[in-house]
């Protein structure tokens, strides 16, 4: 019997998007975006904007002037952690086995739920994604495969509301066509300089010489070969009902440079990873900002409050020291992430402003209510959030 491909790869189409209309689906297949319109970039854009030309992050005057008729969304605080969470949670339904990497893509093992046939893996694999659709409003794009590198890949593949199966054993031919730029890590600046060295498709790095390789790749050379063949060996790891740490990390599809725009981003995070802090009866103490250049090295630096709370106001005013002290190489950026940790319990809180605190946790509590209905009329951090008729 044949081995059967285990790994599910879930990649939510334009997320943001999506769940901006989910709460306005009379804009479905309208070219629209959300972003700023004041100093602000793209963060997410439909299909139907991108192919006008409108891209992540694309500064929003620019895409104005490539898509005149662009309908610009604000971000709507809270309504992304929510639909991430019940996406996720939806996926618990199908196996336990659920790796949740950041708020619109993860991967599932469904290894452990017994299925003996590839078309009852695909029959399943597709009713979840049918499922998230009708009770979410948000499309997502599945890979199954072997291993999580060729799932992942698999789930671009055929973007939007793609489904694409890779037999185990077809991994190196699944690859052989698609171009270099599919392999993780390697990014436009890259992917010129392979290009430049003959190497244009995944199939390219499979007819080179390890000296060739060597010279190209460094020290690195096995695992790119290894990738090329579409090997990979790493575990799901499951997500754990007591979260140790609460992140979320956004990948920019150009690089950006714009201190003012990446701590825009950074607070935004906060005011998404907040809700689900609160909504699990939890506190943080520590902040921690990651930020990652195009060659794929990572900096981060970290602080704590004094006393763990749950509320977006104590960690504003860290945001931009923090950026600060991890941007180190002031050389644009790939990725930028927020992380908080030092979890605690919520319990009876004993500083001496902690009514004035309760008072602010209430109101955040409707707040959150409120951005999980679509309401609006409310500005956190100045995000407006747009009243729905």
């Amino acid at each position: 019997m044949l081995p059967l491909p285990t790994i599910v790869h879930l990649d939510a189409d334009a997320f943001f998007v999506s769940c901006e209309l989910s709460l306005k689906p009379e804009l479905r297949g309208t070219k629209c975006a959300v972003g700023g319109r004041e100093r602000g970039i793209i963060s997410s854009a439909s299909y139907e904007a991108r192919a006008c030309g409108v891209y992540t992050p694309m500064p929003t005057k620019l895409a104005l002037k490539v898509c005149p008729d662009l309908i610009l969304l604000p971000h709507t605080a809270g309504i992304y952690s929510k639909k991430s969470r019940e996406m996720f949670d939806l996926c618990e339904t199908l196996t336990p086995v659920v790796q949740r990497n950041s708020v619109d893509e993860g991967y599932l093992d469904i290894g452990p739920c017994g299925f003996k046939t590839l078309p009852e893996i695909e029959r399943r694999v597709r009713a979840l994604q049918q499922r998230i659709w009708d009770d979410l409003q948000i499309p997502t794009s599945f890979g199954i495969a072997a291993n999580k590198l060729v799932s992942a890949i698999a789930s671009k593949a055929r973007k939007p509301r793609g489904f694409t199966v890779v037999p185990p054993g077809e991994e190196a031919a699944f690859l052989a066509p698609l171009k270099i730029s599919v392999i993780p890590g390697v990014g436009k600046k890259s992917e010129e300089r392979l290009a430049a060295s003959g190497i244009r498709l995944v199939s390219d790095v499979l007819t080179r010489s390890e000296r060739e390789l060597k010279n190209l790749f460094g020290s690195g050379w096995e695992e790119m070969l290894r990738t090329a063949r579409g090997e990979d060996d790493r575990p799901v790891h499951t997500d754990h009902e007591d979260a140790k740490s609460y992140s979320v990390q956004e990948t920019f599809g150009e690089d950006i440079s714009d201190l003012a725009e990446i701590e825009r981003i950074a607070k935004r995070m906060i005011d998404e990873l907040m809700p689900a802090i609160r909504g699990d009866g939890k506190r943080v103490k520590t902040m921690t900002v990651k930020v990652r250049y195009p060659g794929m090295e990572n900096s981060t630096a970290g602080r704590s409050l004094a006393e763990a709370t749950d509320l977006e106001a104590p960690f504003y005013p860290l945001v931009q020291p923090l950026l600060k002290a991890a941007w180190t190489q002031r050389r644009p950026l790939r990725l930028v992430s927020v992380r908080f940790s030092g979890v605690e319990e919520k319990g009876s809180q004993l500083e001496m402003f902690a009514q004035t605190d309760e008072k602010k946790r209430r109101l955040a509590a409707v707040m959150d209510k409120l951005n999980a209905k679509g309401q609006a009329g409310i500005v956190r951090h100045g995000h407006q959030i747009q009243k729905e008729d």
